[in-house]
């Protein structure tokens, strides 16, 4: 899928009269020289410069990479690979200096894409056509407000959730008489934000109004991001006391979720959940919209540069070499041993989510890797159609922001919250996800708690399960007030698992597989069926062993190590509460803003 017709931009910002002052703070460089009333002199040119919002999403500096597939980890479902250093490792370990690259080149673009986004907001209800155009003008110019609201909305969120307490600029920087302004308080950023949400949702169109595509901002894209910003409000976050707080007015922000969702929920018409969890990604990865519209706003991706495209299947999915077809790739990210475990064998999320298998050989043939080095698969360049050979960077896939599953289990979140307990409406959005996950088995989805503890846990590992490798989990975690004894448990399970103890017993020392052609036929026991699995079975070695390979499986526990240590004593293993939930600043920053900005707690 590509972005927005990525249109090639033509404007702008040199020549706004601001950036010579703000250059370090966005830095901007001049690539025109058109003047603000050129930029919106007519729809034409206004949707131009609102694409170049949208640009600020892209590439390795927003969801391409890093905003996507470095800031959510580590944490209890999977890390980074590879041992610590001064980049996205410590990014993941939570060693986080004030030197770090893979901190200030976001965090620059993400301002970047609110300066646009200002001067979009402000100028184009200015517009004459805005409100004495013909019809069609007048509509198209508050569709392009709209979207400019959402993203600004965006872009802030982003911010808020790594760092907490930032400037909040709320209009383009040649109005500003400092642009080195004190951060805002996050509480009051959060609800201008909400606000402008609710603003935009009347100027958008249906997505069945506004073409079949998920890259473009509809209605639904603002209620479904102003319900996850009504969650991240009313949530627990780290605060300059240094403890992690939740406000007392929290339960009307879960009422806005609530209200969102049952909205959206209303209008399965727009958007409704893929009955195949599996066909969801095999649609993203093969550029194929898909009429359920599960995925209600992805980023799009495209131009094969690292300034527009994404990594996706390059950087995470499975280790491929380029002696395969699918080319060279993979293995940025491992999925804990836990995480693995925590799905049911017959949840069809789990094979979709991660891959137990690599290509390392020109006839494609697959192989199996060891528990402990895992990796992802929502984004696998071997599902990619058509096939990339050899070392290309950018795949092309879009970033999946907000998907309609997610809408559910915010609805049954938020109903839980403000009623203290789960009604029938809450728990059957809540097993909605889930029999959709179990598939042919939903008869085997167990029975749903219904008083408010039991309701909420069940929720946290719903999410769980359900967004793995979705930039999700860690900021879930930030918002309950969970990721540090998440982390804590993780840890423990993954010794659990090593040493087979319960409730992972059962889980075998070593599995025992063979190729079917390209594919893994694993054996699980001479009276299991063909293609049942080894990995809720002690051991079963077969009988003659010829032509079955043994790998390591909780054995591999023993001898994995990150950063010199055991596997679950590796991972985040810098994590220091009260400290590491938010992200410092860089050193360039804070140095620019003369004082005027705070250090995060801790750093």
């Amino acid at each position: 899928m590509k972005p927005v017709n990525k249109i090639l931009l033509f404007i702008l910002f040199a020549t706004f009269g601001f950036l010579q002052g703000c250059k370090k703070y966005t830095e901007v460089a001049p690539v025109s020289q058109y003047s603000i009333a050129d930029a919106f002199s007519d729809p034409s040119n206004a949707f131009n410069a609102l694409i170049g919002v949208y640009d600020e999403l892209q590439g390795d500096n927003g969801y391409g990479i890093r905003i996507s597939m470095y800031y959510p980890y580590d944490s209890d479902e999977a890390i980074v690979s590879g041992n610590i250093d001064n980049g996205r490792r410590g990014i993941g370990r939570y060693q986080l200096l004030l030197t770090n690259a893979e901190l200030a080149n976001p965090f620059r673009q993400l301002y970047r894409g609110i300066e646009k986004a200002n001067l979009c907001i402000e100028q184009i209800p200015l517009m004459k056509q805005y409100t004495a155009g013909t019809d069609a003008e007048k509509k198209e110019l508050r569709r392009l407000h709209g979207e400019a609201l959402v993203l600004r909305a965006q872009f802030y969120q982003e911010l808020i959730k790594n760092w907490g307490d930032v400037p909040a600029p709320m209009i383009p920087a040649y109005k500003q008489a400092d642009l080195y302004i004190p951060a805002s308080d996050r509480d009051e950023t959060y609800d201008k934000i909400l606000a402008d949400l609710a603003t935009a949702k009347d100027l958008l169109p249906w997505r069945t109004e506004a073409g079949p595509r998920n890259e473009r901002i509809t209605k639904a894209v603002a209620m479904a991001l102003r319900a996850r910003i009504a969650l991240l409000r009313g949530g627990f976050s780290l605060r300059s006391s240094g403890q992690m707080e939740r406000k007392a007015d929290y339960i009307k922000f879960y009422q806005i979720a609530k209200d969102e969702c049952e909205a959206l929920m209303a209008r399965r018409d727009q958007h409704t959940l893929n009955p195949s969890y599996e066909d969801v990604w095999r649609k993203v990865t093969s550029f194929v919209y898909d009429p359920s519209g599960e995925i209600i706003f992805e980023v799009g991706a495209g131009g094969g540069n690292g300034n527009s495209d994404s990594r996706m299947g390059n950087y995470d999915g499975p280790n491929l070499s380029n002696a395969s077809r699918f080319g060279a790739g993979g293995g940025g990210i491992v999925i804990l041993p836990n995480y693995f475990y925590a799905f049911d064998s017959v949840d069809t999320r789990r094979d979709v989510t991660i891959t137990h298998y690599q290509v390392t050989s020109s006839t494609n043939i697959k192989s199996q890797r060891r528990l402990g080095e895992m990796n992802t698969g929502k984004y696998r360049r071997d599902w990619r159609v058509p096939l990339l050979p050899g070392t290309v960077l950018n795949v092309g896939y879009n970033w999946a922001v907000i998907r309609f599953s997610d809408v559910l289990l915010m609805y049954a979140e938020a109903v839980n919250e403000i009623n203290n307990g789960p009604t029938p409406a809450a728990i059957a959005a809540y097993e909605e996800v889930r029999r959709r996950a179990y598939g042919a088995n939903a008869n085997r989805i167990g029975v749903t708690p219904t008083d408010k503890t039991g309701f909420f846990n069940a929720i946290v590992n719903e999410r769980f399960l359900e967004f793995g490798h979705e930039g999700i989990r860690k900021f879930d975690l930030l918002r309950w007030n969970l990721l540090s004894a998440k982390l804590a448990e993780a840890r423990a399970n993954i010794q659990l698992i090593r040493d087979r103890k319960p409730p992972y017993d059962r889980v075998p020392q070593y599995i025992y597989w063979r190729n079917n052609g390209e594919e893994i036929q694993f054996f699980a026991g001479a009276t299991a069926p063909a293609n049942a699995q080894p990995f809720w079975r002690p051991t079963q070695i077969p009988n003659p062993a010829t032509g079955w390979t043994r790998t390591d499986w909780a054995q591999y526990l023993t001898t994995n190590v990150i950063d010199g240590k055991q596997l679950w004593q590796g991972m985040a293993s810098f994590f220091v509460p009260g400290k590491s939930e938010l992200f410092p600043f860089d050193q360039a920053t804070i140095s620019a803003y003369q004082g005027k900005l705070k250090q995060n707690p801790g750093y």
